[in-house]
């Protein structure tokens, strides 16, 4: 059987080199391993050889056969390499080409909306200040004055994390106040910033989203006072939305960071089912702010008996809504181009308070 080993092995290795695809080569190895090959052929005449003879061509067959195996798969590889450079090469781009007209991208009124901000409040002094979307209970509630079994630490309200192995809970933040907290525990007052980013509760409708875009701002100093805090946010609304005359007023609430609290409303009208804003006799919820609470101050290691400030704060999304008349939250988040194309904006309309906000 040696003659036949060495006979068959010549030709399948010969069979495999000369094979020009992929097709051809399933054709080869069919024939040499197959349930009907030419090895498994030779396979089952060992049973008839004693023991001597069977394991000496068993050991030849094997070697046979883990060399046509390996040259087969050698074989393969060097077919799907050349296949694969072929379609790289059918599938080049020339990067020399213009752009085409169609493919034309938009700025996010999100994004939009925040370089806005940004750029108002930029003029008034304000820095930028940013914190991790993952906190824990300190910053989130205790240091911000939230009493234990508050509503908003339930479950309906904030998704938490399982508890690490010290047992600590993390939850996905529900305002951007937590930054205060960190800006207040790294900074040495005066401080005055606005802070952007994402937020996340458990609601979902045309007004609620679970995860929304926040911007708040915190001044804290010796000297601020209401009047310092209703000047600041009666400027912002009226360069926001471009309005002069857009008039204000502030509405006694509660918050449990800030004391006095209150709610600010803007002048609108609903005349007609439509909405529309300015000096119009009706009123439009927009923003809560307040004085900081002494609780909020003293947990972030300053004297409430000589430090105090302000904070607010906004749904992004929500002003967005306003001033670009966008019906539905939930549209920001679908990925539609065609809404894009519609509500965005371009990439080099950048908003400045001197050059213009967009409109």
């Amino acid at each position: 059987m040696t003659d036949t080993i060495e006979k068959l092995r010549g030709e399948l290795l010969t069979a495999v080199s000369d094979t020009n695809d992929l097709a051809t080569l399933e054709e080869v190895r069919v024939a040499a391993l197959g349930k009907k090959g030419r090895i498994t052929a030779l396979m089952k005449e060992l049973g008839a050889m004693t023991p001597d003879e069977r394991k000496a061509a068993g050991q030849r067959l094997n070697v046979l056969k883990d060399e046509v195996a390996a040259a087969l798969d050698t074989r393969k590889v060097m077919f799907e390499q050349a296949a694969l450079n072929a379609r790289l090469a059918s599938e080049s781009m020339d990067v020399s080409l213009p752009v085409r007209p169609e493919a034309k991208g938009s700025i996010h009124p999100i994004s939009q909306t925040i370089a806005e901000i940004a750029a108002i409040f930029g003029e008034m002094g304000f820095e930028l200040a940013e914190g991790p979307d993952i906190e824990d209970d300190f910053h989130n509630f205790t240091a911000l004055n939230f009493p234990p079994g508050h509503p908003a630490r339930e479950m309906h309200d904030t998704f938490f994390l399982p508890p690490d192995g010290d047992g600590n809970r993390y939850l996905l933040r529900t305002h951007t106040s937590p930054v205060q907290i960190r800006t207040m525990m790294s900074q040495k007052p005066p401080i005055r910033v606005i802070i952007p980013g994402r937020t996340y509760r458990c609601d979902y409708d045309m007004t609620h989203t679970p995860m929304f875009h926040q911007v708040e701002l915190l001044v804290i100093d010796t000297e601020s006072s209401m009047a310092h805090l209703r000047g600041c946010l009666q400027e912002f609304v009226r360069t926001f939305f471009g309005i002069d005359d857009l008039t204000t007023r502030f509405r006694p609430s509660f918050f449990p960071f800030t004391e006095p609290s209150a709610e600010m409303d803007i002048g609108c009208s609903r005349q007609g089912g439509e909405l529309k804003l300015g000096n119009h006799g009706d009123w439009l919820e927009i923003l809560g702010c307040g004085m900081v609470h002494p609780n909020v101050i003293k947990a972030c290691g300053l004297d409430p008996d000589v430090y105090q400030g302000f904070a607010a704060g906004m749904g992004i999304e929500r002003i967005a809504m306003l001033k670009y008349g966008i019906p539905d939250l939930r549209t920001f988040f679908e990925s539609d181009l065609r809404w894009l194309r519609h509500y965005g904006f371009a990439a080099l309309d950048v908003p400045s308070v001197t050059g213009g906000l967009a409109r």
